[in-house]
């Protein structure tokens, strides 16, 4: 997505002539970078970004291809000697340090004019970014369109104190990335801009707009205001800036190595949900992807002992290293998994070298599945994953897509993790609904098919049913293959019923909650034909009232905030 260059122009609720200082309570860092004015990224971009591959690449090809190469510019040079030798013996020292330091300087002037090209602003409206040299493009962000925002820490990256900012917002390709920031200032920045987001107001020491008369005035208020919002500030421990690590560059990177993911200011630590290394093992050894490595060995054994050939293993070898391959990555991106309730939303955070974490604000998850498999059910294991309006270019814990929010979980977890997710599930009867339709059938308060829907769902009828509870909708279906849809009544786009001749036949139809594109498809079939009129009825009725009175979009527009 590409927009032409607009000119710059202040936010609405702090204008872009509001000098820094302008903003009360914000971290001079971050009232720098959001003072509606064109910034550049980190100096050590350009080597984050492609400049230490080049040199591995250049390496590579000098150390395999110099007698080539040297041949095609000293047409005696001898191909069977040493190119070292050959510069040496005759004195060109200084002519070929003189080409190497000239490539190294266009190298590194390429790099530094794509770095002074590359600069971002952040107003109260977007975030905006613009980069190119031979070929302009601008990206925006407009704040309320904002549906996580994303801190990813490459290994290397973090040996500079660098971060990766990545904006998520609704739409293909819309996302902005601020690759990359200082550290510190990613996480400090990520907190103003969803702060922005949230509708929370801005105080103001000075206004560009005000008018002559009584401008003394106002601007003595706001100083006095200011003071007595700085020691308000003070004193709220979760909205409070954390404080960036002090003494050598050494211990600030090993201070940053070994700081847990998420704050423990911002993240109550009674909400956080870890998995622990034999959940882990267990369920990475009794996924899908173990079974079809089995299945591999033992199709390809049993090839090689019926046949006596080996070159069956020129197929099975790959897949067996790509199966090691995934189990490694999974391993060391799910150590450190973290899930936690902020004022700005859930936030997920996961990786040991390298390390990423997310905060999703409050209404952007479109809808949830919380399932299980045959092989985990004896453990107790569940599986959180959600529907959401766009797509972080980066990879999730267990390497899997960032739509899913709990890798592994037993019963607790997942209750924790929804209440998280949906803070009006909350109670004993909302907790009662949760485990009946993850684990149980019949009547237990869920709608479910008749029994004549035994002859399309032979083993599932009983579990296949649906709920409408305070803020959500509820389907239940698979009896192997457990499933628990959970669809946010504002985040309802509409409602279908399908009937085909074989269900007309037995009075039954199909209901389909539609909502944004996903991994998860909200659908419920072989439902009694007048429970599903029904359901259809009373479902477009609450979601309109919901969608009415839901403010998740504005989430702390109420709040006075510095």
């Amino acid at each position: 997505m590409t927009e032409p260059s607009t000119p710059a122009t202040g936010p609405a609720s702090v204008p872009a002539s509001v000098p820094a200082s302008g903003l009360v309570g914000v971290p001079k860092v971050v009232a720098h970078l959001t003072d509606g004015e064109w910034h550049r990224l980190h100096p050590a971009t350009p080597l984050l970004k492609g400049g230490f591959a080049l040199i591995v690449v250049l390496g590579y090809v000098a150390s395999n291809l110099r007698e080539r190469l040297l041949g095609l510019f000293l047409p005696r040079f001898d191909n069977g000697g040493d190119p070292v030798d050959y510069v040496v013996r005759n004195g060109i020292i200084l002519q070929v340090l003189g080409v190497l330091a000239l490539l190294l300087v266009v190298l590194i002037g390429g790099f530094f004019v794509s770095w002074r090209m590359h600069t971002f602003r952040i107003t109260s409206e977007v975030v905006e970014v613009r980069s190119g040299v031979l070929f302009r493009t601008n990206r925006k962000a407009q704040l309320d369109r904002i549906q996580g925002i994303n801190i990813v820490r490459p290994f290397i990256a973090r040996l500079f104190g660098a971060a990766k900012l990545e904006i998520s917002q609704a739409g293909h390709d819309a996302n902005v990335q601020l690759s990359y920031l200082s550290s510190v200032a990613a996480d400090e920045l990520r907190r103003e801009i969803l702060r922005r987001a949230s509708g929370t107001r801005v105080t103001e020491a000075s206004t560009a707009g005000q008018s002559a008369t009584g401008s003394a005035a106002v601007a003595q208020s706001a100083v006095a205001q200011s003071a007595v919002d700085q020691s308000a500030i003070a004193q709220s421990a979760i909205d409070q800036p954390a404080v960036a690590p002090t003494g050598t560059l050494l211990d600030r990177r090993i201070t940053e190595f070994r700081a847990p993911e998420l704050d423990p200011d911002a993240a109550p630590p009674e909400s956080v949900v870890k998995i622990h290394l034999g959940r882990l093992f267990g369920s990475m050894f009794l996924g899908t992807g173990t079974v079809i490595a089995v299945l591999v060995i033992i199709g390809a054994a049993i090839w090689i002992s019926v046949t006596g050939r080996l070159f069956v293993l020129v197929f099975a070898l790959p897949s067996i290293i790509g199966f090691g391959g995934y189990y490694v990555r999974r391993f060391s991106k799910s150590l450190r998994y973290t899930i936690a309730g902020t004022p700005d939303g859930v936030r997920i955070g996961f990786g040991l070298l390298s390390t990423s974490n997310e905060t999703l604000p409050p209404g952007r998850i479109h809808s949830i599945e919380v399932s299980q498999s045959l092989l985990w059910r004896p453990a107790g294991w569940w599986q959180i994953r959600v529907n959401r309006a766009s797509q972080t270019s980066s990879r999730g814990s267990a390497n899997q897509a960032n739509t899913t929010i709990l890798p592994v979980g037993n019963l607790a977890d997942v209750t924790a993790v929804l209440k998280l997710i949906l803070p009006e599930f909350v109670g004993e009867e909302a907790s009662s609904f949760i485990e009946s339709g993850m684990t149980s059938g019949g009547s237990d308060g869920f709608t479910n098919s008749p029994r004549r829907a035994i002859w399309l769902r032979p083993l599932s009828w009983r579990r296949n049913g649906f709920a409408i509870v305070p803020g959500s909708l509820l389907l239940r279906k698979g009896a192997i293959w457990r499933r628990l849809i959970i669809v946010p009544q504002p985040r309802l786009q509409s409602v279908g019923l399908h009937q085909g001749p074989l269900l007309r036949r037995l009075r039954l139809a199909s209901i389909q909650l539609h909502t944004v594109h996903g991994p998860i498809t909200a659908n419920l079939g072989a439902v009694d034909q007048v429970a599903a009129l029904a359901f259809f009825t009373e479902v477009a009725e609450v979601a309109v009232r919901s969608g009415y009175a839901d403010t998740s979009h504005r989430w702390r527009s109420g709040e006075l905030s510095a």
